[in-house]
């Protein structure tokens, strides 16, 4: 997974799988999303990324599972 910022248009791009993309779909005003064929999330933009999607705090947890 990557995620580029691009301050100069405030967009962040979130790009999940290195495929093609079939197609991009508005999802709301400010964001669209890009899927391949079979239909699998490949990437994501936001628009107005600071103000829709809080960019200016980005974590990162990977949440193991417990074993028993």
């Amino acid at each position: 997974m990557k995620i580029k910022y691009f301050e100069d248009t405030d967009t962040a791009l979130v790009e999940l799988l290195d495929k093609p993309v079939f197609e991009t779909r508005e999802i709301s005003e400010n964001v669209l999303i890009d899927i391949d064929e079979q239909g699998n999330l490949v990437s994501m933009t936001i628009e107005h990324a600071k103000e829709n999607a809080g960019l200016w705090e980005f974590s990162y947890q990977e949440i193991s599972k417990k074993t028993a």
